[in-house]
């Protein structure tokens, strides 16, 4: 070895292989049982037809809370969960569901005639000088019974002499105006009657608010029926007092004396003059006898057997 020539030293970095685990496994075996199953879905409902694949849909709006406690949206059934059917496809249940619904929500076409009638009420209005200045007293709403029309009173013109029922002349030339266009629709009528928490000397012992409110609908309809209004239409004239007080208004601010027309919706009719019990039977069951009906199983043993046959996992039956 030469003294001038340097040793040559080789350094070797060892490189250490860690384990990385396995939960990348994990999350791709979650995500390929994830995808079967929405191809199984989608397998299934492939099978269907439109009105099946419609009741599928509402059966998944229906909350779950609402459905278990029966409430408005879901039908009555013998299942742990109302609503079901024998097929969770293909449900009568459902279907049943669906047409209640369609049946108690009003159409389009009577909320486009009450439209229609505001509009002609306001135009006649309007066509009358007289009447004309009373535009401002008239307010329109459409609501979950049917189309409201309030008349409304102010310190400068009250609809009625204070502190009875007399009707005051020009409210009499609204009211007859009005009769005729109520006419045209088959639709029933309420009238209502609101006073303001002007309290008489005797309160409730004598004379009130109540009998006030009640004798002025009554004189309402009087005016009504003698301006051509069809008396049949009637179905309902009472007195608030001063119970129902207008939002965002003190309970003696005038307009809270009022006279409330509304045309009513035909479904809500009915249940005015048939009256049903929460239990939708012909007498009320007593509290603590009420019956537990058994789960139906068959439905998800149904739909578990069509899953394994799908799968081609099918176990031979007894």
């Amino acid at each position: 070895m030469t003294p001038n020539r340097r040793p040559i030293i080789i350094r070797r970095k060892k490189v250490i292989h860690r384990h990385h685990g396995g939960s990348w496994k994990i999350a791709l075996a979650d995500f390929m049982t994830a995808l079967m199953a929405l191809f199984l879905v989608m397998w299934i409902l492939s099978q269907a037809d439109q009105q099946q694949r419609e009741a599928v849909s509402e059966y998944f709006r229906t909350p779950l809370l609402t459905a278990i406690t029966g409430g408005e949206g879901s039908a009555q059934s013998a299942n742990v969960i109302p609503g079901g059917g024998p097929d969770p496809v293909h449900s009568d249940g459902e279907r049943a569901r669906i047409d209640l619904r369609t049946q108690t929500r009003p159409s389009e076409q009577q909320r486009r005639a009450f439209r229609d009638l505001q509009q002609r009420i306001e135009t006649a209005i309007d066509a009358d000088p007289d009447l004309r200045q009373l535009r401002q007293q008239l307010r329109f709403d459409m609501t979950p019974e049917g189309l409201r029309i309030q008349l409304f009173d102010t310190e400068q013109r009250p609809m009625f002499a204070l502190g009875s029922d007399r009707v005051a002349p020009y409210m009499r030339d609204l009211l007859r105006t009005m009769a005729p266009l109520l006419n045209e629709l088959p639709n029933d009528l309420s009238i209502g009657g609101h006073t303001d928490n002007l309290a008489y000397l005797n309160g409730y012992r004598g004379y009130s608010n109540w009998e006030l409110s009640s004798d002025r609908a009554n004189a309402s309809r009087r005016e009504l029926v003698s301006g051509g209004l069809n008396p049949a239409k009637l179905l309902r004239v009472s007195g608030f007092a001063d119970r129902v007080v207008m939002p965002e208004t003190e309970a003696s601010d005038p307009i809270n004396r009022r006279i409330e027309l509304l045309v009513l919706f035909r479904q809500v009719a009915e249940r005015i003059r048939s009256p049903g019990l929460l239990n939708g039977a012909g007498t009320p069951s007593p509290i603590g006898h009420q019956s537990i009906q058994p789960v139906d199983t068959a439905p998800m043993e149904r739909f578990t057997r069509s899953l394994q046959q799908a799968l081609g996992t099918e176990q031979p039956g007894p």
